[in-house]
């Protein structure tokens, strides 16, 4: 079925799934801290779960590491050092590997982003969200715009110069000129990346079970449109739906999932993706997702709540839910090493969405047009529909 000539790169994602607060938009694997985090023994239980997991990937390189959550800025420098040394004791790490952390504001202060550097963070990721007080607290925010902008700039004289920050657009009764406003005040901080994105709610969230009452389209349109002029116009090209970087700053790790290469997954709820060239197989694993139980499993195949290997609808359907977020595209030879199919195999929803104005062939490179930017869930339900199309056909 599968025809691989080489894996594709490998990441490393590190799942720390503790938090202060819960947000209520969160649908992450992330958990309330009601006592003192148990660092130690959770970084034990991290190498041990990678230890197993490491016949899957022998002799290949990481090319990135993210340490996302939850709150990871929760862990102290000295439990992040011990952690990227045993990483890199256990899995060649490609020597300019970018390795990110994700932070959040109230969580930290300079003398913990020095230290995160000397341990080995070169990359940053605040999740700031808005810069205005009074929506800070409807997302259930634990800190408040001064806090946001210390952050920031404690990060930047701590020495880093590679960090993204979370911007979110869409909140709960935001205006259009609040929106563009959290926009400028970040422009001023000169971050390296920007992450800007639409609030979406998501099922087992508070926010699902009390929805607050939705923007209407065409603002949140104009919100995302308008939006973009502003990054562009202040030098941060788009890449992907909502992601914008100065030159030479996008997101390598994010990257490689949009472009459907592999990945190591550990920690509490932590997921994979790997392929096995030599027996042609694409296999998702997810981890076992509550803390305590983790803890207890990690050195065991206990550790594991599922493991699935991949068919081609499968595979086909997840690269175009990734590689259509890319502003680049894709193309035949892009598709097929990357999911190991001919470029056929896709041609009836690819045709389907050309059809329809929602992508075009530019070319050789087919890449999503404004019309299906706008309406990026319309073009993925053509591979939707194709698959569901072949499981019925197989049933018969």
């Amino acid at each position: 079925m599968f025809n691989f000539t080489s894996p594709p790169p490998l990441s490393l994602y590190v799942h720390i799934p503790w938090c202060v607060r819960k947000c209520p938009y969160c649908d992450f694997n992330s958990h309330e801290l009601h006592d003192e985090i148990p660092e130690q023994a959770y970084v034990d239980a991290l190498i041990a779960d990678l230890e197993q997991d490491l016949p899957r990937v022998w002799g290949r390189t990481v090319e990135t590491v993210f340490i996302g959550g939850g709150t990871p800025s929760l862990f102290s420098p000295a439990a992040i050092s011990r952690l990227l040394s045993e990483l890199r004791a256990r899995v060649p790490l490609r020597p300019a590997a970018e390795i990110t952390l994700e932070a959040n504001p109230g969580t930290v202060d300079q003398e913990h982003f020095r230290g995160f550097r000397e341990a080995g963070i070169n990359r940053l990721s605040i999740g700031i969200q808005s810069f205005d007080r009074s929506l800070l607290q409807q997302i259930g925010r634990i800190h408040d715009e001064r806090e946001a902008l210390g952050a920031v700039r404690a990060a930047q004289q701590a020495g880093f110069d590679n960090i993204n920050l979370d911007l979110m657009f869409g909140l709960p009764e935001q205006t259009l000129d609040q929106a563009l406003e959290d926009l400028h005040i970040a422009l001023d901080l000169g971050p390296a990346h920007l992450s800007w994105y639409e609030l979406t709610i998501e099922p087992n969230t508070w926010f699902h079970r009390h929805p607050p009452e939705p923007q209407p389209d065409e603002m949140l349109w104009a919100m995302q449109e308008q939006g973009r002029n502003s990054l562009e116009a202040g030098g941060y090209n788009r890449y992907e739906v909502s992601a914008y970087s100065r030159d030479k700053h996008r997101c390598r790790h994010n990257l490689n999932y949009w472009q459907f290469g592999d990945y190591l997954g550990i920690g509490a709820g932590a997921h994979a993706k790997i392929t096995d060239a030599g027996q042609q197989t694409v296999t998702r694993i997810a981890k076992t997702r509550h803390p305590r139980a983790y803890l207890d499993q990690a050195a065991g195949e206990r550790r594991i709540a599922s493991e699935n290997r991949l068919g081609a609808d499968d595979v086909m359907l997840e690269y175009a839910l990734n590689a259509l977020r890319l502003d680049r595209g894709f193309t035949a030879a892009d598709f097929s090493e990357a999911t190991g199919l001919p470029f056929s195999a896709t041609a009836k929803p690819l045709n389907a969405a050309l059809e329809q104005g929602l992508l075009e062939n530019y070319n050789g490179t087919i890449v999503t047009t404004t019309k299906g930017q706008r309406y990026l869930n319309e073009v993925l339900h053509y591979w939707l529909t194709d698959t569901q199309e072949h499981a019925r056909a197989g049933q018969h």
